[in-house]
């Protein structure tokens, strides 16, 4: 069995990545896909996705690809497991590691790695480049002449969610996180809920063809408290469509915190003794024990409020 390698930090999966990765699996019977940690992805990088987002987007991508295997990834160096590869898949800007891993093969007496180096793939704007996408210069495809979405929010988990769902229905977007007020307390409530996403779409509209808020709150509902995550969606003609999320009740330990004054993110962090959940997999992630996670939560109120646009 021949066996291929690819990696990289897959911060937001583009035209570029696509073709590494197609390269990768038809060149080998197996490949292997490294992705790399959030301490490596960090390194001389403004931003990084979470790995919690760009793991289960690379996972969707490999989908029916072929025979792989991802590893997390904290060097250029991979794991035990490259010792098995036969051929690297590299892109002309990453041939250099492809060099220094042979170099470590071969003063281990293993035999070089075929180098498979391919051309960098060109957008408007030169070669396409995962931290332009990230803000919002141009689509996965490099393309500028695509729909301009603003996300009222620099939440990384809003962000890609929006992405997801926008990408399915227009093919490709331009998606620009903006850091705008929502209006509403730190822990809406009730009505303040719509009201915030709205006034987050608002507030990221101008200069973009559509902008999307996203506000999670909590409702007094049949005995519990319940989290209903709401997303608005205006344009440049002053239309506004609304979607929600699945509902869920909290447990009684977190419920009574919030009703005591905290919001849901400290009530969790309180309960579980862990930080930031809303950045990573959200209190859903936790109270599912993994079975639903933030962002799919999050594609939820976003595909409902682009129901009446379709």
């Amino acid at each position: 069995m021949r066996v291929a390698a690819v990696a990289g930090t897959f911060n937001v999966i583009h035209d570029g990545h696509k073709a590494l990765l197609r390269e990768a699996f038809s060149r080998g019977d197996r490949v292997l896909v490294g992705i790399t940690s959030d301490a490596m992805a960090a390194e001389g990088r403004a931003e990084c996705v979470p790995l919690s987002i760009r793991e289960p987007a690379l996972r969707r991508e490999l989908a029916g690809m072929g025979e792989y295997d991802i590893y997390v990834i904290d060097d250029l160096y991979g794991p035990p497991e490259m010792d098995s590869v036969d051929v690297l898949v590299v892109s002309e800007e990453t041939r250099g590691n492809a060099e220094l891993i042979n170099e470590s093969r071969m003063s281990r007496g293993i035999p070089p790695l075929e180098i498979d180096c391919i051309p960098l793939i060109m957008g408007d704007s030169g070669k396409i480049s995962a931290s332009d996408i990230l803000r919002g210069d141009y689509g996965t495809s490099g393309r500028r002449d695509v729909l301009d979405v603003a996300v009222g929010s620099a939440n990384r988990v809003k962000v890609e969610a929006v992405r997801s769902v926008l990408a399915k229905i227009y093919g490709d977007v331009r998606i620009t996180p903006l850091d705008v007020p929502s209006g509403v307390p730190p822990q809406p409530f009730e009505s303040d809920v719509r009201r915030g996403s709205e006034n987050r779409a608002r507030a990221a509209l101008p200069g973009h063809d559509l902008a999307v808020g996203i506000e999670a709150g909590v409702f007094e509902m049949y005995g519990e408290l319940m989290d209903i995550q709401h997303c608005a969606i205006v344009d440049q003609q002053g239309r506004v469509t609304v979607g929600m999320g699945s509902g869920f009740a909290y447990p009684k330990e977190i419920a009574d915190l919030v009703r005591g004054g905290l919001t849901v993110g400290q009530a969790v962090d309180r309960i579980y003794e862990k930080d930031a959940v809303g950045h990573s997999e959200g209190a859903i992630g936790m109270l599912s024990k993994g079975i639903m996670d933030r962002k799919e939560l999050t594609k939820q109120s976003v595909l409902a409020a682009m129901i009446p646009r379709l």
